[in-house]
């Protein structure tokens, strides 16, 4: 399981007109039609520092919404010319830094979560996403590093308690990793990623019947999750016992096709043991025959995705 993401701040705004209007009665309200004969002296336009920044985050906000649809390159758009409108707004920064991250843009995310950082060394939120951005890049010790700034100002947060722990593994400071998510599962006894990497740690350690029950308790958790399904299968065909591992994988499989793909496995932290092992499971023929069934079925049609949840009060904007 790989890491997690964090919030995006909301935004205060009000009322705001739309910047070809804005600009328009900024133009149009103070030309004064030129005496007969006159010269035309060329009009410098004057605009409304304080509209430009109410427009700024209103652009922002929508930027919000958008994000919450998974409309990410109209919100990424929106939050680039926010960017511009509002430049010493940290929140503004950080919403652009987390967009280029759900689109994979790494570089451009680091560089405005660092210039959101300039703007507020305060806030766990961007320390967080800078230690996420750092972990895809496969720049560790720097992960970690924010990652326990963030953590040192909002300690009891489970998602980077979970990160600090897969950059730990990545490092393979094996113990540590588990200390970490043995702190998010205590902080969220439901959270059931964190017992699923720690199964993954011990099966690297060679503690395969412990990885099995760490599996076991992410299963009684979430019964939907493929993940710890299939390494429970994993595990039990390395194990010998054959027929269950059969019975377990194709029924994991059934719940994220996705799992069949020895690249994704590893995406998602499985280790040389158990990823090489996954690779002998997912070779018999009556797990390939599976997935081919599976691949070739119709898609299921999917539900519309609710609206979401009315956002808290959001707090004044920055003046």
């Amino acid at each position: 399981m790989t890491s997690a993401t964090y919030p995006i701040s909301s935004f205060a705004v009000s009322k705001y007109l739309p910047l070809i209007s804005l600009l328009a009665i900024a133009s149009f309200g103070s030309v004064v039609p030129p005496a007969f004969g006159q010269a035309l002296i060329p009009h410098v336009l004057q605009l409304d520092q304080d509209q430009l920044k109410q427009q700024g985050l209103g652009l922002a906000q929508e930027a919000l919404q958008l994000a919450q649809f998974q409309q990410y390159d109209l919100a990424l758009a929106r939050a680039q010319l926010a960017s511009q409108l509002v430049p010493d707004n940290a929140q503004v920064w950080s919403l652009l830094g987390g967009l280029y991250l759900q689109m994979r843009q790494i570089d451009p995310g680091i560089e405005a979560l660092l210039k959101a950082r300039e703007l507020d060394n305060k806030s766990a939120d961007i320390l967080f996403n800078l230690g996420s951005a750092y972990f895809r890049k496969q720049e560790y010790e720097t992960a970690v590093r924010y990652l326990q700034e963030g953590l040192k100002i909002e300690p009891d947060t489970t998602g980077a308690l979970f990160d600090l722990g897969n950059a730990y593994y990545r490092l393979t400071r094996y113990e540590d990793a588990v200390a970490q998510y043995e702190k998010a599962v205590k902080l969220d006894a439901k959270f059931w990623p964190g017992l699923t990497n720690i199964g993954l740690v011990r099966y690297e350690q060679g503690r395969v019947d412990d990885a099995i029950k760490q599996w076991q308790a992410a299963v009684a958790i979430d019964g939907e999750q493929a993940e710890p399904q299939l390494a429970i299968a994993v595990a039990l065909h390395g194990k010998g016992q054959t027929q269950e591992a059969l019975t377990k994988g194709q029924a994991a499989l059934k719940l994220d096709i996705d799992y069949a793909e020895p690249e994704f496995l590893q995406e998602n932290l499985w280790g040389d043991r158990l990823l090489a092992q996954a690779k002998t499971f997912l070779a018999l023929p009556e797990i390939r025959d599976a997935v081919s069934r599976l691949r070739a079925a119709p898609p299921q049609p999917q539900p519309a995705p609710a609206a979401p949840a009315p956002a808290p009060a959001p707090a004044p904007a920055p003046q």
